[in-house]
């Protein structure tokens, strides 16, 4: 008989009503399980932020209930938050082969590899974790070795797809396992997580194939240079490109630290083929004319410091773009960076470059590795489950998975859409939803994880908008007279050059003010601190409508 204890909760940390740093939980009672550890890029408005992590903070105090963390591929959404997680605690981590080799390689980075445990699994494993079995399917994705995960829980069956799509001819032969998927829903799944990022768009998801066609024919016509950007974590889309420089007799240099990075653990994994006097080292490109070169370079999502944008300014230390060569932009720009692209773009075009760009349907360079409606709708006739939680993806993509539920049989009222921090709980095999549990965003930036918040981006975006003065003033310990100054220095708010009839006034009031405030026998700093910034402020926003931070420092001697 069930006790009444006998709990079972799904939990989105990340990935809901966004784009990124996708994680997950996994709980039956005590015992916790994570599904995927991502980040995701900073927007404009998080000034001088890297990236962007969960919030562990639900993680950390139940630390003693995590079993371990379960990935599901390579992507940086759904692996680039590992290191810093690792920092704050660590915990088992099961992933595939190549998987666990990217994740090796961050692990090294941060100095993090010899105390942490890996464990490498593949489709056809099976382990416990806590009270916890799990099983696998393979799915295809835009990187090898991709898992969906199925959690047997007393409660009922709970499948997480990863993410996914049916691509019936992959190039590397990682079919999906579409039997053992039915086999699944025939045995009763009581919950269903699944990938919602295309679910707005209609049909089938081309497949990977396509693009391998158009990339050769792209090669053939080229004259001069070509140079390839894509995502360096798509391995299936770098083995075209490889197979396509064999045939037209050119070899491959790499740039761009991801692309080396990645390319460098496929090849020694196996991933990767191709022969080793293909791949030479881009201070030698020089060497070769330019038909007989094909660079493969990062920065296709318009990345200022990327390989691709540094071409295209024509910055890069070891390599240049010429008029006749060719760039192909192998990737659709994520919302958000479409203004970057073309900016890049633009560029090439003024050095005479022929670019191909643009929407991969139009161009035959991209397909997506996401599942389109009908595959979704696939999936969950596969699967048949009596709950249904659209995952990963904005809201309105997690909307539109609903409706496909519902079209194929869901009951309404068993389809949940969840924001992050929220949970879904299950007793006697009946899904409550609505219970909350701290989350939100980490900011990383340089080394400090989370020691950036509102208050410092505050300050950094008044910085960044109004500019600093900062007043110096030294004043007598003994009788509190001034001693020298106030000196006023600019930084981002006028050139001082040009506006001296502007800084005289600024010192005359900064001046009459400390003096005032010497005559009412003031102490306290702080008061000589608010006085100013008060007074000066308040003639700067009537003079310039401008509102600059005001940074006194006092000096007693």
């Amino acid at each position: 008989m069930e006790s009444n204890k006998d709990k079972l909760s799904i939990i989105a940390l990340g990935g809901v009503n966004e784009i990124g740093k996708n994680m997950y939980v996994i709980q039956y009672n005590d015992d916790i399980v994570i599904i995927d550890c991502g980040s995701k890029f900073p927007d404009e408005s998080l000034l001088g932020i890297d990236l962007i992590i969960p919030d562990i903070s639900y993680l950390i105090e139940n630390k003693d209930k995590v079993r371990g963390l379960v990935i599901t591929h390579g992507h940086e959404d759904h692996i680039g938050g590992i290191p810093y997680i690792i920092k704050q605690f660590n915990m088992p981590i099961y992933a595939t082969r190549l998987t666990l080799g990217i994740i090796q390689g961050k692990l090294k980075e941060h100095g993090l590899l010899g105390t942490t445990t890996l464990h490498e699994i593949d489709a056809n494993a099976s382990l416990t974790l806590g009270a916890i079995p799990l099983s696998f399917f393979r799915t295809n994705h835009s990187i090898p070795d991709c898992l969906g995960i199925v959690f047997d829980t007393p409660q009922g069956v709970v499948v997480h797809t990863g993410d996914f799509k049916f691509d019936l001819t992959p190039v590397n032969e990682q079919y999906a396992d579409i039997h053992k998927m039915a086999a699944i829903g025939q045995n009763g799944v009581l919950a269903l997580l699944s990938d919602s990022t295309n679910a707005e768009r209609p049909g089938f998801t081309p497949s990977e194939r396509f693009v391998g066609d158009h990339i050769e024919a792209a090669f053939a016509k080229a004259t001069g240079k070509i140079f390839l950007s894509t995502f360096a974590s798509n391995v299936n889309r770098l083995q075209q490109v490889i197979a396509a420089a064999e045939k037209t007799n050119r070899k491959i240099a790499l740039l761009g630290r991801s692309m080396v990075n990645v390319v460098d653990i496929a090849l020694s994994l196996g991933y990767l083929r191709m022969t080793p006097d293909m791949l030479i080292e881009a201070q030698d490109v020089n060497r070769y004319s330019p038909n007989e070169l094909v660079i493969l370079c990062t920065g296709s999502q318009g990345e200022p410091m990327a390989a691709l944008a540094r071409l295209a300014s024509g910055t890069h230390r070891q390599v240049e773009v010429s008029p006749g060569d060719t760039v192909i932009l192998a990737a659709t720009p994520i919302p958000g960076n479409e203004r970057n692209v073309a900016r890049i773009v633009d560029h090439l075009f003024a050095r005479g470059v022929k670019v191909i760009y643009g929407s991969g349907s139009v161009t035959g360079m991209h397909v997506s590795g996401h599942a389109s409606q009908e595959e979704l709708k696939l999936m969950l006739t596969l699967m048949k489950p009596k709950y249904f939680i659209p995952i990963h993806g904005e809201y309105r993509m997690l909307h539109q998975h609903r409706l496909l539920a519902e079209a194929v049989g869901v009951d309404s009222d068993n389809i949940f859409i969840i924001n992050n921090g929220e949970a879904v709980d299950f007793t006697s095999s009946k899904a409550r939803q609505g219970r909350h549990v701290p989350n939100g965003n980490t900011l990383v930036d340089g080394l400090g994880i989370g020691d950036v918040g509102h208050i410092v981006l505050r300050d950094r975006k008044v910085l960044s908008e109004d500019g600093i003065l900062i007043f110096v003033l030294t004043l007598s310990k003994s009788d509190g007279k001034i001693v020298s100054g106030p000196d006023i220095i600019s930084r981002g708010f006028v050139y001082v050059k040009e506006s001296e009839a502007l800084m005289e006034e600024v010192h005359r009031i900064a001046l009459t003010t400390i003096t005032q405030l010497q005559e009412a026998k003031t102490s306290q700093w702080g008061l000589y601190k608010q006085g100013l910034k008060e007074a000066v402020g308040k003639y700067l926003y009537f003079q310039a409508k401008r509102r600059p931070m005001i940074l006194p420092i006092i000096i007693q001697v």
